[in-house]
């Protein structure tokens, strides 16, 4: 199934953007072992634990799902210009928004998803400076946002995650510098994203950590554990400072420092454990339900326009 979804995102991908993409996704050898990574963790973990209940995961899943695949695409449309025939629809941006999740789950670093939500804008008539300043700019604000969250949660560790999503902006702004003498083709064209969309993203933003926040504490409630929130949004926070590095969707140096966290935080090792892989684990589920029906529809109509032409 992975692989007609990794055929299938090839296939809706202009001659001219498909190598780009091709090297970001690799091979299926990667895929599969993504999804084996994702797997194996619970799989090992879920036995040694004493009991596990559903419901904490479901009532931590549904909130995540509004806020991964209805705010996030809201926050990244706030932040994309206008294309010459006008703005683009929210349906568009919740179909390709959910189509780069599972491109993104299925590559180191989620690298994949923002190849795919540049191919997407520049194919829907974008410059591809514009496309980039709209992706590179709603990562800023989702990482703007994530640093504001758990300021409001936490003493220690706010001021470590504001310089890092400063030295974030500052390293977009150099970039921007050395691409206008290099390629000034790059840069966008269109205006820049107002005060009042950067505000209105960081409170999308906001939203989406407090629903990733209540499904950790789902999976966590599942494994018979229970942690202070305002603790598990700090351990959150410092865990994301090791995003920086790459990896697998559930065996990341992110996912790393989250267990090493919520263990410092008193949890047992195996239920530590347990919780962050079945947070990675359950993240395919909408991915495959939206993102991957969404690129299959593609595939679909990309075959009969070419069947009718």
């Amino acid at each position: 199934m992975v692989h007609s979804f990794h055929h299938g995102a090839l296939a809706v991908v202009s001659e001219e953007d498909r190598m780009s993409l091709r090297a970001v996704l690799h091979s299926r050898v990667l895929l599969l072992v993504c999804l084996a990574v994702t797997i194996a963790v619970p799989v090992f973990t879920m036995p040694h634990l004493q009991r596990v209940s559903l419901w904490p995961i479901v009532l931590g899943l549904v909130p995540w799902v509004v806020g991964k695949y209805l705010l996030c695409p809201l926050r990244w449309r706030t932040l994309t210009p206008a294309g010459e025939d006008g703005r683009r629809g929210h349906r568009w941006f919740l179909r390709a928004y959910a189509e780069s999740e599972l491109l993104g789950l299925v590559t180191p670093g989620h690298i994949g998803a923002d190849v795919w939500r540049v191919h997407r804008l520049t194919h829907d008539g974008l410059a591809r400076g514009d496309a980039l300043m709209s992706v590179g700019a709603d990562r800023l604000v989702g990482a703007v946002g994530l640093a504001v969250f758990v300021a409001f949660a936490a003493t220690t560790l706010p001021a470590r995650m504001l310089v890092a999503a400063a030295a974030l902006g500052l390293l977009l702004v150099v970039a921007a510098l050395v691409v206008h003498r290099v390629r000034p083709d790059l840069l966008p064209r269109g205006p820049l994203p107002r005060p009042r969309a950067l505000l209105i993203g960081l409170v999308l933003s906001a939203g989406y950590q407090l629903t990733i926040a209540g499904l950790l504490l789902g999976t966590i409630a599942a494994t018979g554990h229970m942690l202070s929130p305002l603790a598990l949004l700090g351990a959150f926070g410092a865990s994301q400072l090791a995003a920086a590095v790459p990896g697998p969707n559930g065996a990341s140096p992110r996912d790393g420092a989250l267990v090493l966290a919520l263990v410092a935080l008193g949890l047992p090792w195996i239920a530590a454990t347990a919780a962050v892989a079945l947070k990675a684990v359950l993240a395919w589920l909408p991915a495959l339900a939206l993102g991957g029906v969404s690129l299959l529809i593609r595939r679909r109509q990309l075959r009969l326009a070419q069947a009718t032409a």
